[in-house]
């Protein structure tokens, strides 16, 4: 694995990247600033052919976004492949809503000449109502997209096990009617992402019932519901 800090990167090329990143993207829209404190706290590695990215068990504070090439997700005792992680998609946002470690290991697909990741420490974003470094805007843009991320991962499920217990839970999480822009509307969304990040994890414990009641190993292409 390489890696490399932003600063490293010639800027061309970090614009390019980071404009394949809707969140990236949005606050660099709106807040030049806040941009650039968060790519002071980001990186991108490249991986080869087999090495793990994420290792079942580990914990840290980064969230990780996919640039370029795939990602095996293996889960379950016999660390069986369960999923695939394709570019533009994120993952380690589970781990990080729950407070919990990887609950899978993600390896390059040996397929893939390589792998690029964008990699941002997410201590940056400091305690949830502290918006002295990380503003509140930026946070409900944050927030606003991961919600967005979580509710599609969780309809994807539903659409291919309809008839499953946890199909439509996810539907009676409660959104948010109060005031915009507000620190009442990060909590209540920092409270949803979490109720649908529990959800996502219990549709990870059930897959090896899936897949033995449908005799397939689920094909789910999602972000970071398995393996986060």
């Amino acid at each position: 694995m390489e890696q490399k800090l932003i600063s490293q990167l010639p800027r061309e090329a970090v614009e390019r990247l980071t404009a394949t990143l809707p969140f990236y993207k949005q606050v660099r829209q709106t807040d030049d600033w806040q941009y650039e404190l968060l790519l002071t706290h980001s990186r991108v590695m490249t991986y080869s052919p087999g090495e793990s990215v994420l290792r079942k068990g580990e914990t840290d504070s980064w969230l990780y976004f996919l640039l370029k090439g795939q990602l095996i997700v293996l889960a379950g005792e016999q660390e069986q492949t369960v999923n695939y992680i394709t570019p533009g998609e994120v993952f380690g946002d589970l781990a990080l809503l729950l407070g919990s470690g990887r609950t899978a290991t993600l390896n390059v697909d040996p397929a893939c000449r390589e792998v690029t990741v964008f990699a941002t420490d997410f201590t940056v974003f400091g305690e949830l109502e502290d918006c002295s470094r990380i503003n509140l805007a930026t946070k409900l843009c944050y927030y606003h997209n991961l919600l967005h991320s979580l509710r599609w991962k969780l309809e994807v499920y539903r659409g291919k096990y309809p008839d499953f217990e946890l199909a439509n839970k996810h539907r009676g999480v409660k959104l948010y009617r109060g005031d915009k822009q507000s620190l009442a509307e990060l909590c209540a969304l920092h409270q949803q992402a979490c109720e649908l990040a529990g959800l996502l994890g219990q549709w990870n414990q059930a897959f090896g019932r899936l897949s033995v009641v449908d005799g397939e190993v689920p094909s789910l292409q999602l972000l970071s519901a398995i393996g986060s």
